[in-house]
């Protein structure tokens, strides 16, 4: 198996873990009539908790202090996967339901292939931006037409989603490009570990003072175990290893596959559409990882 197969597959099982991330953090804030953990709570807990087991592997490894070089994209992994996804997910996951989230989940796939192509000098060529395109587009289109179904509506936490997806795909390729000179399990743990001054106070601060129900907890003790911290280990070192322009469209896949959990998980519904249009997205990625993808100075044939 090749790097760059080996590097599609890891960054599979990432999505995978990540596609509970939605969920599970429905699970645990609740809803705007029922509301548990907090949104802040979630966002600097998840963080504080990875944190400190972050904390307790370097201690065990001894990898040694990150190169001077590499400090500002730690700081710029920990501001996006540390603070800017968990944060605004998670305040707006109170008010929208997860099919909702789910299907915004489909601008990340592009966003983190447009900043990884500027940051590694790379061009894709144009059979792979059609590719991306159409699978955004599926994803643009399915949302739009379950509008109608299931009440999905403008809502001021779109907003606040986008820009978590957003901050998302910022992390995703400093993460990745640290992921080429480290382990990539250092790379989520020293972004952890350098935010703790700032997400351990605050998580104690916003302890809940009342009565949370137990699947809350089982919410926030998933996103703090694997959306915060195993599910980088896959993810950084896949893009390390796939690149983070081919490897970042198998996100296309993630919106489907989070309304899938969310069948058993919370009660919502899945319908043939939503089958259809996840085959269809799965084959844009397919056939986007079959095109070319060149480096700044190679000619484009």
């Amino acid at each position: 198996m090749s790097a760059q197969t080996l590097g599609l597959w890891l960054g599979l099982v990432g999505v995978v873990i990540f596609s509970l991330t939605l969920p599970m953090t429905r699970l645990a804030t609740g809803s705007a009539t029922d509301p548990q953990l907090s949104g802040l709570f979630i966002a600097m807990g998840r963080a504080a908790v990875a944190g400190l087991l972050s904390a307790l592997l370097l201690v065990v490894q001894r990898p040694g202090l990150p190169a001077r070089k590499d400090w500002h994209l730690l700081g710029l992994t920990a501001l996006g996967a540390v603070f800017g996804f968990p944060l605004f997910t998670s305040i707006a996951m109170r008010y929208v339901e997860s099919v909702h989230a789910s299907v915004m989940l489909g601008v990340l796939p592009l966003t983190t292939a447009a900043i990884g192509a500027w940051a590694h000098k790379q061009r894709p060529s144009l059979g792979f931006w059609v590719c991306a395109s159409i699978g955004s587009a599926l994803v643009v289109g399915f949302a739009v037409l379950r509008s109608g179904q299931t009440g999905l509506s403008l809502h001021w936490a779109d907003g606040v989603l986008l820009a978590g997806m957003g901050w998302a795909a910022l992390s995703y390729v400093s993460g990745a490009r640290l992921s080429g000179r480290m382990p990539a399990e250092q790379v989520i743990c020293w972004a952890l570990v350098i935010s703790l001054p700032v997400s351990l106070p605050l998580s104690l601060w916003a302890l809940p003072d009342t009565s949370i129900r137990a699947t809350s907890w089982m919410g926030f003790a998933y996103v703090s175990l694997f959306s915060m911290w195993i599910g980088f280990f896959a993810w950084y070192r896949g893009l390390a290893m796939g690149g983070t322009v081919r490897v970042s469209q198998t996100q296309q896949l993630q919106p489907f596959l989070s309304m899938l959990i969310s069948v058993p998980l919370l009660g919502e519904q899945l319908d043939l559409m939503t089958l259809v249009f996840s085959l269809a997205v799965m084959a844009a990625v397919i056939a986007g990882k079959r095109m070319p993808i060149y480096e700044r100075h190679d000619p484009i044939p």
